[in-house]
């Protein structure tokens, strides 16, 4: 797979599951070692720079202990190589459905799957009425909060185009899959009914109750990470400088109204600003 330098590279472990291995592979060149995978027979050989095979065993000891730790996770997802599956290999098919099962965790399944219920029931015609039941108050007082207190966080899990969601289902897959398996299904939990109330809340005083979309929350979770993965970056949680910057980016390209579509703005940069407040309240008290 990778990094190929003139360093020679000599077999380190055969790993009888293709993820599994591909995982190491990836965190030995997160760490600056060349590696590659390559098929044995029914396993697969990692293969790592001759010179640094001391230490590539000691951090194959500690990887073997927990291969799913979201660390080793978020190296393959950073590094972004792809390994050609060799005739005898698991199905692409298969490898996906293996990989999307083992990131996510229950919460984070659950929202993903709502989300895509209630977007597909909108496009089989009963969006007009799936949004009127879930959307924002049109007017925000107490009898209608204690009516349908649902309402704050509702307009979240409705998306109106097949480019809204796919974006927003895949990053809240990738990011609040790895803050579940990290640090639990509380802490999703909790950014999730915080970030949907504080971005909602926040788009309904500036354009109305016309809006919809878990965009405010997945900037949460990637304020999340991103602060998180700064204050302690010893926990494994963390977002590549590309990344941070191309999420970044696409916000301010939402502010100056140069995308073809319209932006919850609001949403966006309070969600950003919950999650990274959010992180520092989780990290610095416990640093204390």
């Amino acid at each position: 797979m990778n990094n190929e330098h003139t360093t020679s590279l000599s077999p380190l472990v055969q790993i009888k599951h293709h993820n599994i291995a591909l995982l190491f592979s990836n965190y030995l060149i997160s760490k600056n070692i060349a590696s590659k995978v390559e098929q044995s027979d029914s396993e697969f050989v990692v293969f790592c720079d001759t010179y640094q095979q001391d230490k590539s065993k000691e951090i194959f000891d500690e990887f073997i202990q927990e291969p799913h730790h979201p660390k080793y996770q978020q190296a393959a997802w950073n590094n972004g190589e792809i390994t050609n599956v060799q005739e005898h290999g698991p199905s692409y098919m298969s490898q996906f459905k293996t990989q999307f099962l083992q990131h996510a965790g229950i919460v984070t399944l659950t929202v993903f799957i709502i989300c895509w219920i209630v977007f597909l029931l909108s496009e089989m015609g009963w969006q007009r009425d799936i949004f009127s039941a879930i959307s924002f108050f049109v007017h925000l007082n107490v009898p209608n909060f204690v009516d349908a207190p649902y309402r704050l966080i509702g307009p979240a899990f409705f998306h109106f185009t097949w480019l809204h969601i796919v974006f927003n289902t895949m990053w809240w897959w990738q990011l609040g899959g790895a803050i579940e398996r990290l640090l639990g299904k509380g802490t999703l939990v909790n950014l999730l009914l915080v970030s949907a109330i504080v971005s909602n809340l926040g788009q309904f005083l500036v354009s109305g109750p016309s809006f919809g979309g878990l965009s405010g929350v997945v900037y949460a979770l990637f304020g999340y990470v991103w602060w998180y993965g700064w204050l302690a970056p010893e926990k494994g949680l963390s977002l590549s400088k590309p990344i941070v910057g191309f999420l970044l980016f696409f916000m301010l390209l939402g502010f100056a109204d140069a995308l073809p579509m319209n932006m919850a703005n609001t949403a966006h940069l309070l969600g950003l600003i919950s999650g990274c407040a959010l992180a520092w309240l989780k990290v610095k008290p416990a640093k204390k």
